[in-house]
């Protein structure tokens, strides 16, 4: 925006008049900042805060409470045996249901060396039956050789699309 001596005159009226900024830069055609940026170039007189706080026009610090001495316990007090409670009433053992173990085939030859599991996860998050895949990963990459041909594809060339 170029500030032209009649914008800058309605500016000052508008502002004489108590209107917001935002309110300025709605009947001026500009933005709230813009008008906030030359009424401070202006020096035009500060608009008071539009937050009042129960009527009061001074502002009030909140008190700090100030604690005297050190706030952790004594060694003494830490080293006190805390009272024992009582033992829970004893209840009678509830069975609990786990899934069967899922058997695979495990395969005939593993790469020599370090053998880290494939990481590639099967099921659902946060559900009995998520969990990893346990075969061995191949090639310094964290999947196993299906679960690699799924997560790395080849890239195109895009001379191979072209023709």
């Amino acid at each position: 925006m170029e500030w032209t001596d009649d914008s800058i005159n309605k500016l000052r009226a508008l502002w004489a008049e108590g209107h917001s900024t935002a309110e300025i830069g709605r009947r001026m055609g500009i933005s709230k900042n813009a008008v906030v940026g030359k009424a401070h170039r202006l020096t035009l007189e500060a608009r008071p805060s539009p937050i009042r706080r129960d009527g009061d026009k001074t502002p009030r610090r909140r008190q700090v409470r100030r604690v005297q001495g050190s706030t952790l316990p004594t060694l003494a007090a830490a080293l006190t045996p805390m009272p024992a409670d009582p033992p829970a009433p004893l209840r009678a053992p509830q069975p609990v249901e786990r899934p069967a173990p899922v058997l695979r085939a495990v395969p005939a030859a593993r790469p020599a060396g370090r053998i880290t599991p494939c990481c590639w996860p099967i099921g659902e998050p946060g559900t009995r039956s998520f969990r990893f895949c346990d075969e061995a990963s191949v090639g310094g990459k964290p999947y196993c050789e299906q679960h690699s041909a799924l997560a790395y594809v080849r890239v195109r060339d895009r001379r191979e699309d072209a023709a």
